[in-house]
């Protein structure tokens, strides 16, 4: 055989052996070429710890944008809330689509019934993000008007990015979004990241802009490219030519202890990762925290309520509102978790309280303290938790709880005022001698001996007409008419979560003319009533405190009460009135968000 047959036969024989190969395995071509295609990814580390940074790296085809979704796999609907009342706003009230232009109800043609922006069965993500080098696709950066409950625009301005509506995406896009499938779900999704009320309730995550949230953060890109504030601890970086990617992302740090979460690259599942505890994890209050700062936050407050009889309520609520951050579980509105929470302060504060001005010092008026009661166990316990549960998620709670710490602000000062002084002649009476005996302990280095109340007329009949001494200084009141206010005090104690003190205080120094120490321990009766009352009524509708929390406030209270009757003869009553007033007014500009750097 010559070499020139010899190289035909060989280059026949290679390229039916080649044929027969392609023919043999046509599949695996193609998976191969199509396996080119698609996103090869990394996740850092498939086990993290909450507020820990996740990176994401790989390769996508070349030239496209990169869209990785990050979403928990525990999901949320709102058939499933845990709250009765918020499974009503939100299969209902809030779900109830409305024209932008005139607010009036959209009614479906098909069905002529009212059109829902979605299902009570539509489940999200709790948790949900979607990191871009391309975010414009999916919304847009536009003003937003916060802070300041007198106003109706807001007396700040910021930037938010608002998610587009679904029908303004596109095909392609809508197949970057992972779980998230139908309209419907943006619709949720849309509802739960923007609404107050859907972030206070579903994700419990909020961008802050100082201390105020504006809105929850699920859109995000490079923060050197568009330094926003919800794009902080986000980097992204993508050389579209090659199609290499590398995308960092700081996590939630109060995210629920071993959420798992899936990662979507390019509509390709590329892996999971879980995130561990890191800290105590506080059930109901959906936080991380060490407990010891709540009990040395009790303590505190405590202190303050057994020496005002007023503010301890208001107080806790500011304390777990600002520094605790009591969110409450998924499904349950954070209000609803944070006034049962805190009604055991005004309770045990008290409690620790009322033996020095009952047995010791003998300064407490009991018929008009236990018609108060009576008329705050109906408002507490039949009427306040009702309200307090529908009307008054956490958006609109620290609004109003503001407006009333100013209102109190505002009559502690006129109170103070010389004029209003010089018509309370048995107070001013009562006044010059404390501030004569305030000046002989100081001088003998004790506190000041109190005086004691001497009752004149007493019996049941003093429920109509009680009149008794105090000081030397004779008064006269008609406690059942206290007993009606008490109805209204109740209602407003229980529907925020405090004792009432704040109301009790004034009532009593201005209608019925009794000096601060003698208001003090008569509100301490009424907010030990408003306290149980309200608590059971919260119970009843299935809104429970955190245990933890409600632990630290009930060991840290009663032992600060008991401090701050102690402490209370080293004070004269206009120092307690002018430290109670300044109190009021700062907790209603951090209320409102009037001022966002208190």
């Amino acid at each position: 055989m010559s070499k020139k047959q010899t190289y035909v036969i060989i280059f026949i024989s290679a390229f039916l052996l080649s044929f027969g190969m392609i023919q043999s395995s046509p599949t695996a071509a193609i998976e191969s070429a199509l396996a080119a295609t698609k996103p090869h990814t990394n996740i850092s580390s498939a086990e993290l710890k909450v507020g820990d940074t996740v990176t994401v790296e790989g390769q996508i085809p070349a030239g496209e944008d990169l869209f990785i979704v990050i979403a928990a796999q525990t999901t949320f609907a709102p058939k499933d809330a845990l709250g009765v009342k918020e499974r009503k706003r939100l299969t209902n009230k809030d779900n109830i689509a409305k024209d932008k232009k005139t607010k009036k109800t959209i009614i479906d043609p098909a069905t002529g019934k009212k059109k829902l922006k979605w299902k009570p069965g539509t489940t999200i993500p709790y948790l949900y993000y979607i990191v871009t080098n391309n975010p414009e696709v999916f919304g847009k950066v536009g003003d937003k008007r916060y802070g300041g409950a007198f106003f109706w625009k807001g007396l700040y301005k910021t930037n938010m990015f608002y998610l587009t509506k679904w029908n303004k995406l596109s095909d392609l896009v809508k197949e970057y979004l992972g779980p998230i499938k139908t309209k419907e779900q943006w619709n949720f999704l849309t509802y739960a990241h923007e609404k107050k009320f859907g972030i206070n309730t579903i994700g419990k995550e909020g961008t802050l802009k100082g201390k105020v949230v504006i809105f929850s953060r699920t859109v995000v890109t490079d923060y050197n490219k568009e330094p926003y504030y919800w794009n902080k601890g986000t980097s992204v970086w993508l050389d579209k030519a090659t199609g290499k990617f590398k995308a960092s992302f700081k996590t939630f740090r109060h995210t629920a202890p071993n959420t798992k979460f899936d990662v979507f690259v390019n509509s390709q599942k590329a892996g999971t990762y879980n995130l561990a505890a890191k800290g105590y994890w506080l059930s109901r209050g959906w936080r991380y925290m060490n407990p010891l700062w709540i009990l040395l936050g009790a303590v505190v407050i405590g202190i303050w309520f057994g020496m005002m009889g007023a503010g301890g309520g208001m107080m806790m609520s500011a304390y777990q509102v600002m520094v605790v951050h009591t969110s409450g579980p998924m499904g349950i509105n954070a209000a609803n978790t944070l006034k049962p929470s805190n009604a055991p302060l005004t309770f045990f504060s008290s409690l620790g309280a009322m033996y020095r001005y009952a047995i010791k010092d003998r300064r407490v008026a009991w018929p008009l303290g236990m018609c108060f009661g009576a008329g705050i166990f109906i408002g507490a316990f039949w009427i306040g938790p009702n309200f307090s549960a529908k009307y008054l998620p956490m958006m609109v709670y620290k609004h109003w709880l503001g407006i009333l710490t100013l209102s109190m602000g505002m009559r502690l000062v006129y109170e103070l005022t010389p004029r209003v002084m010089e018509k309370r002649k048995a107070i001013k009476s009562i006044i010059a001698k404390f501030n004569e005996e305030v000046k002989k302990a100081r001088e003998e280095g004790r506190a000041a001996r109190m005086g004691k109340i001497e009752t004149i007329k007493g019996g049941f009949g003093a429920i109509w007409d009680y009149r008794f001494k105090f000081w030397g200084e004779e008064f006269a009141i008609k406690p059942w008419i206290f007993g009606l206010t008490g109805i209204f005090v109740g209602v407003v104690a229980a529907s925020f979560g405090i004792g009432g003190g704040f109301l009790l205080v004034p009532i009593m120094t201005t209608l019925a003319a009794l000096p601060m120490y003698m208001a003090v321990p008569v509100s301490m009766i009424g907010t030990m009533f408003s306290s149980v009352c309200a608590l059971a009524g919260y119970f009843l509708l299935g809104y429970y405190p955190d245990l933890v929390i409600a632990t630290c406030i009930v060991l840290g209270s009663f032992a600060g009460g008991v401090i701050g009757s102690r402490i209370q003869g080293y004070f004269t009553e206009k120092q307690l009135k002018w430290a109670l007033a300044i109190l009021m007014f700062f907790l209603f500009f951090r209320f409102t968000g009037t001022e966002i750097w208190i």
